[in-house]
């Protein structure tokens, strides 16, 4: 994620500023210009410069994904639960960025997004679920998530754990009912099932949210970098995947997606960490109305520091993308550049940022 207007591979892109929609309220109206050249296996020049609007791909993932969450979590007896499902799966803020990630790595391997659609649905769900047994009392005791009030807060934290508990299993057979087996091999659905269940288990996510437990500074405190990996990079690392598979990808490529995904899904949390503190300092607490401190990349290591992981993982991201450079793949890759993007847009906070390290000391 680079702190300037254009992100370079071997090819060139530049970024045009437009304005901010209000479901991706930091992402702008970009379109993406490629330029061309010959590689190895073209025997033709491109004709045109074709163009990516990342906001429109967003947006239209955004509907669609939404779409298919509302009909697959519908309200039935007992009620309740259902609708502290649909409180967090539904949200309006909701970007769907696990989702997307899915979807577009599986276009990216020449497969059909529409075969991918029940997984990305199934990732949503265990996003949420995860979210909504992080922001309880007894683990994060956040009061707000999204810009509004936590599942626990609105429906209490006996129904909050069991909307959770009803997530999990909805996503796996919501991937089982809903994925054309006509189209996708078997193997391949035991696959993605496989990733999420390894996941969201105890050497994933919960691996991580138990190391974000463990009293700071004490003889058994954790890495901050690896609580944002286990907490975060393994679901963006896992989208990745899952559409690879999905698509149909080799094994090389499926290991490109994952070392892609676990970059990304830690570089935005730790964008995330340096604009709480950017905003500490500026005299708030934030939109989110909460600081991480157990996990701070900025108050364990100092925001020098977060500021150059940031870059270096904005590196690793693009380097494994270039694999998937050439006519094999063509355009198809601008999608999973959009990440980056949106990074870039929320990320001229860092060069602020630098400024306020006396605030650290």
């Amino acid at each position: 994620m680079a702190f300037s207007s254009t992100i370079f591979l071997s090819q060139c892109f530049s970024l045009n500023k437009v304005r901010s929609s209000s479901l991706l309220p930091k992402i702008r109206h970009t379109t993406i210009h490629r330029r061309r050249s010959f590689c190895s296996d073209c025997t033709t020049a491109p004709s045109s410069m074709p163009s990516f609007d990342l906001h429109s791909y967003w947006t239209s993932l955004i509907s669609q994904i939404q779409e298919k969450l509302d009909t697959a979590i519908t309200v039935k007896y007992p009620e309740r639960i259902y609708e502290a499902m649909r409180y967090s799966v539904l949200s309006d803020s909701n970007k769907c960025a696990s989702a997307i990630m899915c979807i577009a790595a599986c276009e990216l391997v020449g497969g059909d997004p529409s075969f991918a659609f029940p997984t990305a649905c199934a990732l949503e769900m265990v996003h949420a679920a995860s979210l909504i047994h992080d922001d309880l009392p007894c683990m994060d005791a956040a009061s707000l998530r999204r810009g509004r009030p936590t599942n626990h807060a609105v429906f209490g934290v006996d129904l909050a754990i069991l909307a959770g508990d009803a997530l999990f299993p909805l996503a796996f057979r919501h991937i089982v009912d809903h994925t054309p087996a006509s189209h996708v091999p078997p193997q391949a659905i035991l696959r993605v099932i496989h990733e999420i269940a390894r996941t969201v288990g105890s050497t994933g996510m919960t691996a991580g949210q138990f190391l974000d437990l463990l009293p700071e500074g004490g003889e058994e405190s954790a890495d901050p970098m690896l609580v944002l990996e286990k907490k975060f990079g393994e679901l963006a690392e896992c989208s990745a995947v899952c559409g690879g598979v999905l698509g149909g990808a080799g094994e090389e490529e499926c290991e490109a997606l994952r070392r892609y995904g676990r970059a990304v899904g830690v570089l935005y949390v730790v964008v995330d960490d340096l604009l709480m503190w950017e905003e500490k300092v500026a005299g708030s607490n934030g939109p989110s109305g909460k600081m991480r401190n157990t996990a701070s990349v900025v108050r364990a290591m100092g925001m020098d520091r977060a500021i150059s992981i940031v870059e270096e993982l904005r590196q690793t991201a693009k380097n494994e993308l270039k694999s998937f450079q050439g006519c094999k793949f063509g355009d198809r890759v601008l999608p999973l550049y959009s990440f980056l993007d949106y990074a870039v847009e929320r990320s001229f906070v860092v060069e602020r940022c630098s400024k306020a390290n006396n605030f650290l000391g």
